[in-house]
């Protein structure tokens, strides 16, 4: 318990003294996190309702894959990410390993299965007639995605929490993608488990109870926008 008290101290101490090098890190996994899940966000909105909306040979076994792939092991993802980013590897000419933007990567390879199968359930609950209506007012296929998108909005906010939880909070690929090299590509998951494996556990602490505020405050705002889109 001792250690636990002391790393909330630490932690305390490491926010008002706005030390420079936990702030990097905290905004570097914001920075990276976040744009993952816009990412994810972008492909697996657009991709779940295009599954959702469409019929085709296949589709049962194409809906198995995804909702397989919101369970992918990050340390598998980061091992294939590698694989392809390694200097002999397909992706190889970008030079972008042991970097943030191979964190990006990885780290949206996680998150879009998770946004994508979230996506598709929301927009298959919906009524089907609910799509003729739409047609039958005149509307264009595109403005009746756009309307049963906005009717589904907040299963779709959970699927954008889902998905920046799955991310902010996975260490396997980032360190195996980031190399966790200080002051370039450490992130607040990545320094705990460094901190930890050197026996620092008031500072481990410390950081993990910065990434769980950091978490919080992120889906705090998201919940906000969510439960305040239902009361309406």
């Amino acid at each position: 318990m001792d250690l636990i008290f002391e790393g909330i101290k630490k932690a305390f101490w490491l926010l008002v003294t706005f030390d420079p090098e936990v702030f990097r890190i905290t905004f570097l996994s914001l920075q990276v996190s976040g744009t993952a899940t816009l990412v994810s966000l972008l492909i697996g909105v657009s991709t779940g309702t295009a599954i959702a909306l469409s019929q085709f040979p296949g589709k049962r076994f194409m809906v198995s894959l995804v909702n397989t792939g919101m369970g992918l092991p990050p340390v598998v993802v980061g091992l294939f990410v590698t694989i392809f980013l390694w200097r002999n590897g397909p992706l190889g000419f970008l030079g972008i390993l042991y970097t943030p933007t191979a964190m990006i990567l990885a780290q949206a390879v996680i998150a879009t299965p998770i946004v994508m199968g979230i996506t598709l359930a929301a927009i298959q609950q919906l009524p089907k007639k609910l799509r003729l209506q739409i047609l039958a007012l005149g509307a264009t296929r595109l403005q009746m995605v756009w309307i049963l998108m906005k009717e589904a909005k907040l299963p779709l906010l959970a699927a954008v929490m889902a998905g920046f939880g799955g991310v902010i909070s996975e260490v396997g690929a980032s360190i195996m993608v980031g190399g966790n090299i200080k002051g370039y590509s450490r992130v607040l998951t990545t320094a705990t488990v460094m901190e930890t494996s050197r026996g620092n556990f008031e500072i481990a602490i410390a950081l993990g109870i910065i990434l769980l505020l950091l978490a919080f405050s992120i889906n705090f705002i998201i919940t906000q926008i969510q439960q305040r889109e239902r009361t309406r």
